[in-house]
């Protein structure tokens, strides 16, 4: 179904790429915040400051996400719940040891990358080039992260 917001025509399949895209994005957010507040070990310092300029840069895309909902004309998921409902990306229980935790969002920021070069594809398709546009930017922040989390994991 297409809906005319703001003089354009945008479908149901790119409001929801992008809810499923914020609900990931979130979720990357909670667990980068998590492993930034219990990370230990000798590298602790770094890792800490690492996890918390990854997760303030997701704190500022999740409000971009949800507004780019907004101009589309849909009403932005906003629980646990739904966002638990279409999230590709799993929680982290427990407290993984440091090495763990960079392995582990490394992982994450990939499946980022994927899922991103994913929705810019149907965003395209849809003619919407301002959700490309923000999408290919949010490619090349989970790209840079990946790339220092790799670098972080070198031996």
């Amino acid at each position: 179904m297409s809906t005319v917001h703001l003089g354009i025509l945008h479908s149901d399949v790119v409001a929801n790429a992008i809810s499923r895209y914020l609900a990931n994005t979130y979720l990357l957010l909670l667990k980068t915040q998590n492993f930034h507040w219990n990370v230990t070990g000798e590298n602790f310092y770094s890792l800490h400051g690492l996890f918390e300029l990854q997760y303030t840069e997701l704190q500022a895309a999740v409000d971009e996400l949800a507004e780019r909902i907004q101009k589309l004309g849909k009403v932005v998921p906003a629980s646990f719940a739904s966002f638990a409902g279409v999230a590709d990306l799993k929680e982290s229980m427990g407290s993984p040891a440091a090495m763990e935790m960079v392995a582990i969002l490394l992982k994450d920021h990939e499946r980022m990358s994927c899922l991103g070069r994913e929705f810019i594809a149907i965003a395209q398709t849809e003619k919407d080039e301002a959700t490309a546009d923000l999408l290919v930017t949010r490619l090349h922040a989970h790209e840079k992260a990946a790339w220092m989390l790799r670098a972080t994991l070198q031996k």
